[in-house]
């Protein structure tokens, strides 16, 4: 496969996945993705641990901030939610990435889709930052396609994929697809 890479198998995400489910109140504290402007997440509802400043999410209408915007920050969730700590920093080490990018937390419902979008424009995606999926929760029937490859993520993988493809998700299994979402800076 091209568009995908499996970089790992069976971590234990039990902790992060007990301490998401205790806090729903975390869910859509910010929810830019899904609002701005002809957006492909319609679907999804967002954690966000780390992401780009609020000053570049103020305007819905306008993504230029967001996708030229490379010094992301950190949110209050992340103190909540430390239990994503020790997965990120394994997941560095096993890459040897030597920056942290933009983490979040995304989950898509039964039924759910993101729409065919690529992530190929703007100075954060210029900057050779590699995208990284850490699967909280996945089903048989969730499918990722980036390019022309399909994959199905389970739970405990943690995959790379080309976020430059042109990509999308279809979930069509019996629970909600939840992924940790990490950008990592790695040598190349």
């Amino acid at each position: 496969m091209k568009n995908f890479q499996q970089i790992a198998a069976g971590v234990d995400v039990l902790p992060l996945c007990h301490a998401i489910k205790t806090q729903p109140e975390l869910w859509d504290q910010n929810n830019w993705r899904k609002n701005y402007a002809g957006s492909p997440h319609l679907d999804i509802s967002d954690i966000w641990l780390r992401y780009s400043s609020p000053n570049a999410v103020d305007d819905e209408s306008n993504t230029t901030k967001v996708v030229n915007d490379v010094a992301p920050v950190w949110y209050p969730a992340m103190g909540k939610l430390w239990q994503a700590r020790p997965i990120v920093l394994d997941l560095m080490r096993r890459v040897e990435a030597y920056e942290l990018g933009r983490l979040l937390i995304t989950k898509l419902p039964p039924g759910g889709r993101i729409l065919p979008h690529s992530d190929a424009q703007g100075a954060y995606t210029d900057q050779d930052g590699s995208r990284y999926h850490v699967v909280l929760q996945g089903l048989p029937g969730s499918l990722f396609r980036s390019g022309d490859e399909t994959v199905n993520m389970q739970t405990g993988s943690v995959w790379w994929f080309d976020h430059t493809e042109e990509h999308e998700v279809i979930n069509n299994s019996a629970d909600d697809r939840i992924h940790l979402l990490v950008d990592l800076k790695v040598m190349r």
